[in-house]
């Protein structure tokens, strides 16, 4: 049973080398923000709900420096960032913003963002009634050209 005990404290230790790249990046050149008015109400929302998952900077939680953990959450911003990356908004041709308006409008009315799990540990993410109708109505302006 020691045997088996030290084996496992050897490879949870040994796997802490193992680090995905941090989602960290200060360069804005293609966010939303360069192509489209972002009302100040609604940039707060992006950043304190969105930004974490949809964007090219995350900020990172203590717990994200142990593995397997850290290895969770950057499949997770990875993931999230493929479906909607706020960071790289004028990279995406008419097609993919018509793609990403209609189901980020969906994901809003079925208040499907942010996800449960993500609230569990970030309660200030979690989005209010009136803020839910605020990101649905901006997003209903967004032009998809």
């Amino acid at each position: 049973m020691k045997k088996v005990l030290l084996g496992v404290l050897v490879v949870l230790v040994l796997i802490q080398f193992i680090r995905p790249e941090k989602n960290v990046s200060k360069d804005e050149t293609n966010a939303i923000t360069t192509v489209l008015e972002v009302p100040i109400e609604v940039k707060t929302i992006i950043q304190t709900s969105c930004a974490d998952c949809h964007s090219n900077n995350t900020k990172y939680p203590w717990y994200s420096e142990i593995a397997p953990v850290s290895w969770y959450l950057a499949q997770h911003v990875n993931e999230g960032k493929e479906h909607l990356n706020f960071s790289e908004w004028a990279t995406y041709n008419k097609n993919q913003r018509s793609h990403i308006i209609k189901d980020l409008e969906e994901e809003l009315e079925e208040h499907e963002m942010p996800l449960k799990s993500y609230l569990i540990l970030h309660k200030e993410a979690e989005i209010t009634k009136e803020q839910y109708t605020i990101l649905i109505n901006w997003v209903k302006t967004i032009p998809s050209e």
